[in-house]
């Protein structure tokens, strides 16, 4: 956004911003007025209907005071500091205080996004400049906020209060018989009007608040817009709801950004077909017990989704150790692969790249589609899990990959051609027996094993890097990840059945990195603080039917010890 519009928030949507911005940042210690998500419908139905997205911020005092019960006491003294130096650089050369003017009459708050409505050339041909080419035009995206009035009295002291700030010059003109406010801060203007005593709109374009007065007086709203009223109304199943993102058309809201962006360059009809997959999407972010919880409902088009969605099982989570502090597992590899080769035709860069890497595979005798992507069928799992010992004392840990296959005749030709590949460039190719599983290693003299694969089962194959992960993974010592403390607090709430998980330990994770960061520069005590008050983080992923695809991540954060 371009610096004029990036900085429009002043000092009035300063002072907003102070309360959501802030929150988003600095969400510990927040405490705001009421205003729940409830408003998003009455704040829409200000909105012209030409908006591309909107995104509704709840000042709901209790829905943030859930986040008070997170964090270590030195998180939250970081954050309140944090808070404290933001409130102050908000209102700089000022006398507003956030908890006196702000905080008692700010409802809920909605940003809308609006279509381009002005071209600004940067530079046009001249006598002067004939020679050079002009500078194309660029477009600028608009902004409309829409802030909820809980307290008229105290707003309109406040409106009072920001007129007479120093710097600050503001004068009145009438628009279809509402009073508009023009604003003017170091030259940059900001418009506002009050609507209802109700609802106070805001923007850095004088053509924005008009277009939201037209609205008022019975223009097409995004509240009436197709499609958005059940947008609005539909509930992504989050307690404590801080803010929710409603798109009602996905490609359309791309092509605008990328023109507003891009110097009118038009998005590539493959990759608008692509986006076209999905229509409308609704998205939210939540505090529960647990920690904070993003949720995302897209609505797809069955016609143009190609991708087949499966439920995934997650018994193959009970192969991996229960110290394995990073996983992605799923289901059907040779299903997304085929989706992606297909997919492939419409883009000449993409098909060019994959034909390469076949006639390179093709070299060693090995069929990519068929022998690299082809038996992984079933279920998979790749995971990181700890080791100091052999080749990976250095980098302490290793990776871990395993695979269900209904074509084991495939998948063992697959690796009996990369060990003949091994050999023939002379690494030393040898069978060890690991909790009575044939297990075949790449080895390193002096190290240990470099790679290492074997079978876990009838249908079950791993490849590890390092031989110290293919010990952990061939020995099936218990406990597994799936019966893991850590694992179970950061994913058992979230929806199942699922597509897989995403799964990082961060505790674990932190410990790998601060061994990383003694060798060189150390973690910022800052960063360290915000990193220990956080267990882990988890995403799944769901279809209930061809129309529908859920998103969810949760945040888990530590109870606070206060």
């Amino acid at each position: 956004m371009p610096e004029r519009k990036s900085k429009f928030l002043i000092p009035a949507i300063g002072a907003v911003v102070a309360v959501v911005g802030g929150v988003a940042v600095y969400t510990y210690l927040f405490k705001g007025p009421a205003g729940d998500i409830s408003g998003a419908l009455g704040s829409a139905k200000l909105v012209p209907a030409s908006a591309l997205m909107a995104t509704y911020i709840s000042t709901d005092a209790q829905a943030w005071s859930k986040l008070q019960q997170f964090g270590t006491p030195e998180a939250q003294k970081l954050l309140t500091k944090s808070l404290e130096d933001l409130n102050k650089d908000m209102f700089k050369d000022s006398d507003i205080s956030y908890e006196k003017d702000i905080k008692p009459w700010v409802g809920g708050v909605m940003f809308a996004v609006l279509p381009p409505s002005t071209i600004k050339p940067a530079q046009f041909p001249t006598p002067g400049n004939a020679a050079k080419p002009p500078i194309k035009l660029q477009q600028e995206t608009n902004i409309l906020m829409v802030v909820g009035i809980k307290d008229k009295l105290t707003a309109l002291n406040f409106a009072n209060k920001l007129k007479s700030q120093k710097g600050v010059k503001s004068k009145e003109y009438d628009y279809k018989g509402e009073k508009i406010t023009e604003t003017i801060e170091n030259s940059r203007p900001t418009y506002n009007v009050v609507v209802n005593n109700s609802y106070l709109l805001l923007a850095p374009e004088k053509q924005s608040v008009e277009k939201a007065i037209d609205t008022l007086k019975g223009q097409p709203s995004f509240a009436n817009k197709e499609g958005v009223n059940n947008l609005l109304s539909k509930s992504v199943n989050l307690q404590n709801t801080l803010a929710q993102i409603y798109v009602p058309d996905y490609a359309g809201m791309i092509q605008q950004f990328a023109a507003a962006n891009g110097q009118g360059k038009a998005v590539p009809p493959q990759t608008l077909s692509q986006l076209k997959q999905v229509k409308s999407m609704v998205a939210g972010v939540g505090v529960d017990d647990q920690g904070v919880r993003v949720k995302a409902i897209a609505n797809l088009d069955p016609q143009l989704s190609k991708f087949q969605y499966q439920n995934t099982p997650a018994k193959i989570l009970a192969q991996f150790p229960s110290d394995t502090f990073a996983l992605i597992n799923g289901n059907g590899i040779s299903r997304g692969w085929q989706t992606l080769v297909e997919q492939s035709k419409d883009y000449p860069e993409v098909q060019q790249t994959l034909q390469q890497v076949r006639s390179q595979l093709k070299l060693a005798n090995i069929d990519l589609d068929k022998e690299i992507f082809g038996w992984m069928d079933g279920e998979f799992g790749v995971g990181a899990i700890p080791s100091n010992q052999g080749v990976l004392a250095s980098v302490g840990f290793g990776g871990a990959f395993v695979f269900d296959t209904s074509d084991r005749k495939t998948a063992e030709t697959t690796f009996t051609k990369l060990d003949d590949l091994a050999k023939a460039q002379r690494i030393n190719i040898a069978t060890r027996k690991i909790g009575g599983k044939d297990v075949t290693e790449w080895q390193i003299p002096q190290q240990g094993a470099l790679l290492a694969h074997g079978w876990l089962d009838q249908d079950t194959v791993f490849l590890a890097l390092g031989g110290p992960v293919a010990d952990a993974l061939a020995a099936g010592k218990s406990p597994s990840l799936d019966q893991s403390d850590t694992f179970k607090t950061v994913t058992s709430s979230l929806q199942q059945p699922n597509g897989g998980y995403f799964y990082l330990d961060m505790d674990k994770t932190v410990s790998l990195v601060n061994r990383f960061a003694a060798q060189g520069r150390p973690i910022p005590p800052e960063t360290t603080a915000l990193l220990n008050s956080i267990r882990g983080l988890a995403a799944t992923a769901t279809s209930p039917d061809k129309s529908t695809s859920q998103l969810e991540v949760l945040l888990a954060l530590k109870p606070s010890k206060n």
